[in-house]
């Protein structure tokens, strides 16, 4: 694994090829670095689904972005995503952002998701599981009923593949 100053270094070098690609991209790298998930294999699994396929559209717990003191996206902001260890992977802009409980999430949200058949009930299903994970590292009980963020957005760097 590379050391911080090292990614520091190649998210940098990342930002700069894609303000050559992506002129009106700010010239400063974005303040917003994540990866997906909460492992590698999720976090391998998600990007490829915006770099390669249907994603656009991410959910997080609100409890746990305000428990890492984490700034909440803003529609017109930008993410570098990178991979679980921090190698850039990515540049996305968010086009809306709605904070809302789990179990309000509808549908066509689920389905801009991208993830497995695209359906509600799968959406719910995953989303469950992980943020019951979540809940148990911040010690909190899961209810269907907790906010969630959730971001769309569009994929500006790389091109689609």
């Amino acid at each position: 694994m590379a050391d911080h100053t090292e990614q520091e270094m190649a998210r940098n070098a990342f930002w700069a090829d894609a303000r050559r690609h992506v002129p009106t991209l700010p010239a400063e790298t974005a303040a917003d670095i994540w990866f997906f998930g909460d492992g590698p294999e999720l976090a391998v699994a998600l990007a490829n689904l915006v770099l390669n396929g249907p994603k656009r559209a991410t959910t997080g717990l609100l409890a746990e972005m305000q428990a890492e003191g984490l700034k909440l996206p803003e529609a017109g902001g930008y993410s570098l995503v990178t991979d679980y260890h921090g190698a850039p992977l990515m540049i996305l802009r968010s086009t809306r952002v709605n904070i809302q409980p789990f179990n309000t999430v509808d549908a066509d949200f689920a389905a801009a998701e991208g993830e497995g058949d695209g359906s509600l009930g799968y959406w719910q299903a995953a989303h469950e599981r992980y943020f019951k994970r979540s809940c148990a590292r911040l010690g909190i009980a899961w209810r269907p009923d907790l906010d969630v963020i959730c971001e769309r957005f569009e994929l500006l760097y790389p091109p689609r593949r």
